[in-house]
């Protein structure tokens, strides 16, 4: 034993080792370390891991096993029944909240932590019976089943991005195509993007440096249940995760009973409005609903789960930039509250998008020139900026970063790879070429009959155009989320490029943007799932297969969820409906298409027109980058080697529809799990942690359902109404500037602001 270790030492000195096979030398250090310059990597450990066959990753080394035993149950009766179970349930409630503010969404780990016991429950109790020689119970629940049916609990489990489309077609143009219709571009939009997977998987899956970090947390917590034990502390004592999971679900569910019905307060809890309900420079700063949200905290989880991202690009554009631009009335903004979903018109009143269209939906410029061109608050205006700026900057970054890289794995195929896990991934039959084509055609046959058979006004070539876009960026934005657990959109490029082509037509500009965008992210969500059975050693056939059958019944769901919503829940996706469902997402994607669909952006953001200053924002992004590489050039040993621009721009995209309410609550909270009780009570943070996450999103998620369907949704919401929903604690969020959307300055009668003339 010595001896191995001596040898390892003599190796690891010199970085060089034998073949024995071949008694040529190997340079260690060329294996371990990737052809371009990686900020994850450290160099000595990387050596280390290649030396012991295993990632040169400590990060992955920690969380995933080295070792695979092809024999483990996967594809089971009992994995294809729970995982299709799963796949209805958290769709379908996800979709539900989809509509409401504050939503809350019922994350796969959920799945993950409560398939688990059912899946134990069901080795010990089901009968080992066979029906048609298929065992209804294989035996010990195993963990490649587990990753199966969490898989296909998570690939769709968010509402599809194309239902945004079908509701607000519904919404603001008065279209209500069959179910035929939205099933097809549903479909077509979620599981087209399947079918670059073959691509992606030799540049995102294979190579050991694309460690797509959320995975880690995940398979780190797969081994941990089925090994019972917790990476770095041993078998820490205390109560079983099983058991602190049923408790902090019951805590969640009673709690939000508070925020969520009792007390809405608690929600909004921007007490320092509440003291001057009037001023309106305070409400601005301290407001939740139109502010800024310096009033800090709520109790509410719904609303501090909402969105997670960086913080230190909200407070730079948000707190600082936004209220500068305000206060200085840059593009009129005064007139209009400092943060809104929606758009106005130049006397500060909501913009009717039905008064500049036609009957079939396509933009009247007459109309237009006796109406108003449309404003946007600044926080609004701002993400349009950002998002101009995070398009450069993904190309520039992943050009100046990640050339090296893309030139050497479009060279390599995955037996070429050093990576054990690539290794004991060949044994297994890999999912032939013509799957994915048959997936694509399939999907772009449905994608031309759902453009063709209905007045959509969305020429086919534009279909293959938003296609072409979607595959060129997969790879450079799957590179940046793979290293750093963030992905960039292209939701507005595609808004601009389509607004220029096809002004005026903004079902078509929907479409464009969704599959411009969506086939780019379900590309990565597939590949994404598909790293996460590379290192589970999930076989890659029985992964391709869960997905697809997944995607189509939580797409088939999630539609069937929308339908009933919209049938039966009373003034749904208005501004004031009582029970919180005022659609903020679908509000901000109609906006969206008024913008770049109706009006289009030349009359936007052209030279000459109000928001042209908004275009710099792409020379901004494309210069940030550049400094940033060539100073971390110069000086190596700083932070700004580590900075990430398309991170930072695209950080605050969910700015609307979330609002400050849901960022500095969440950093707050972020801070002391991921800080203070990681740092100073380590070993409980490993056992309890995300249990404690997927615990507190399961508690509120279930308690929603229950105040809606038990307190709000029976007797057409006059349960309390004379009480509960007249006490100062739910009034008193919703009485103030804040709440009401005050702007600082009021147009005077028969007066308008902007431009004197437009067209």
């Amino acid at each position: 034993m010595s001896a191995v270790v001596d040898d390892k030492r003599s190796a690891s000195a010199s970085n060089v080792d034998v073949d024995p096979e071949k008694s040529v030398p190997i340079d260690i250090e060329a294996v371990a370390l990737p052809d371009f310059d990686d900020p994850n990597i450290d160099k000595d450990a990387a050596i280390a891991g290649v030396l012991e066959d295993d990632s040169p990753y400590p990060e992955v080394r920690s969380a995933v096993a080295n070792t695979d035993d092809p024999s483990i149950p996967v594809s089971t009766f009992r994995s294809w029944l729970l995982g299709i179970i799963w796949a209805i349930v958290i769709p379908g409630l996800n979709q539900f909240f989809f509509f409401r503010y504050p939503s809350v969404t019922v994350t796969g780990i959920v799945a993950q932590l409560l398939v688990f016991p059912i899946g134990r429950a069901w080795a010990k109790f089901v009968p080992r019976w066979k029906i048609f020689g298929i065992s209804l119970n294989p035996g010990p629940f195993t963990i490649k089943e587990h990753v199966l049916i969490t898989i296909m609990a998570s690939v769709g489990s968010t509402s599809a991005y194309a239902t945004d489309i079908v509701a607000v077609q519904r919404v603001y143009y008065n279209q209500n195509y069959n179910f035929g219709y939205q099933w097809m571009v549903v479909m077509s939009t979620q599981l087209i993007g399947f079918s670059i997977g073959g691509i992606a998987r030799r540049f995102l899956v294979q190579p050991p440096s694309m460690i797509w970090p959320a995975n880690l947390v995940t398979c780190a917590l797969f081994n941990t249940l089925h090994a019972q034990t917790y990476a770095g502390v041993g078998n820490r004592g205390g109560i079983s995760r099983e058991r602190f999971f049923a408790f902090a679900f019951a805590g969640s569910f009673c709690w939000y009973f508070l925020p969520g019905y009792l007390f809405q307060a608690l929600s909004y809890f921007s007490w320092v409005c509440w003291i001057a309900p009037d001023n309106v420079p305070v409400n601005q700063m301290f407001g939740y609903v139109h502010g800024m949200g310096m009033s800090l905290i709520t109790f509410d989880w719904a609303q501090i789960a909402y969105i997670g991202e960086h913080f230190v690009g909200f407070v730079f554009f948000f707190w600082v930039l936004t209220p500068a631009l305000y206060y200085s009335n840059a593009w009129d903004s005064m007139y209009m509250p400092i943060s809104s979903r929606g758009s106005y018109t130049n006397t500060g009143a909501t913009y009717d998008v039905s008064r500049i269209v036609n009957p079939d939906a396509t933009f009247n410029e007459e109309a237009y020139k006796a109406y108003s061109p449309l404003f946007l608050s600044t926080t609004f205006a701002i993400s349009y900026g950002l998002s101009f700026a995070s398009i450069t900057a993904t190309l520039t970054h992943a050009f100046l970063y990640f050339r090296k890289q893309i030139y050497t794995q479009a060279r390599r195929a995955m037996h070429e790879q050093p990576d054990v896990h690539a290794r004991l991934m060949s044994q297994y039959p890999q999912v032939p070429e013509w799957w994915y084509a048959i997936i694509f055609l399939t999907m772009f046959a449905f994608g031309v009959i759902s453009i063709e058979c209905w007045d959509v006004k969305f020429p086919v070539q534009y279909f293959i155009l938003a296609l072409v876009i979607s595959f060129v960026y997969v790879i450079p934005i799957g590179m940046i989320q793979a290293i750093t657990n963030q992905q960039v959109g292209l939701n507005v490029i595609t808004e601009l490029i389509i607004g220029y082509a096809l002004p005026g037509r903004p079902v078509a500009m929907m479409m464009f943007k969704t599959w411009g965008y969506i086939t780019m992210a379900q590309a990565l969500t597939f590949t994404s799932d598909f790293k996460l059975g590379h290192y589970m050693k999930i076989p890659p056939r029985s992964m391709f297969t869960a997905q697809v059958i997944a995607t189509v019944i939580a797409g088939t769901t999630q539609l069937g969820v929308q339908a009933w919503m919209f049938t039966n829940i009373e003034n749904l996706c208005s501004p004031d409906q009582k029970n919180g469902f005022i659609c903020p997402s679908t509000e901000v994607f109609g906006t969206a298409s008024i913008i770049w669909g109706v009006i289009g952006p030349a009359r936007q953001f052209s030279q000459g027109q109000v928001y042209y200053t908004l275009v710099f924002f792409f020379l901004i992004g494309f210069i940030c980058p550049v400094i940033a590489y060539f100073v971390g050039r110069r000086f190596p040993n700083t932070f700004i080697r580590y900075v990430n621009f398309p991170v930072i721009f695209s950080g605050t995209g969910y700015i609307p529809p979330a609002s400050a309410v849901n960022y500095v609550p969440w950093a707050i909270v972020g801070f002391i799990f991921q800080y203070a009780i990681r740092r100073r009570h380590f070993s409980w943070w490993t056992k309890y942690n995300y249990v404690l996450s997927a615990a507190m999103d399961a508690g509120v998620a279930i308690s929603a359902v229950v105040i809606f369907f038990c307190l709000q949704y029976p007797m057409n919401g006059a349960i309390g109404h004379d009480t509960v929903q007249k006490w100062w604690g739910n009034t008193v969020p919703f009485n103030t500037a804040d709440a009401a959307g005050t702007p600082m300055k009021v147009v005077a009668e028969g007066e308008f602001f902007g431009p004197r003339t437009w067209a």
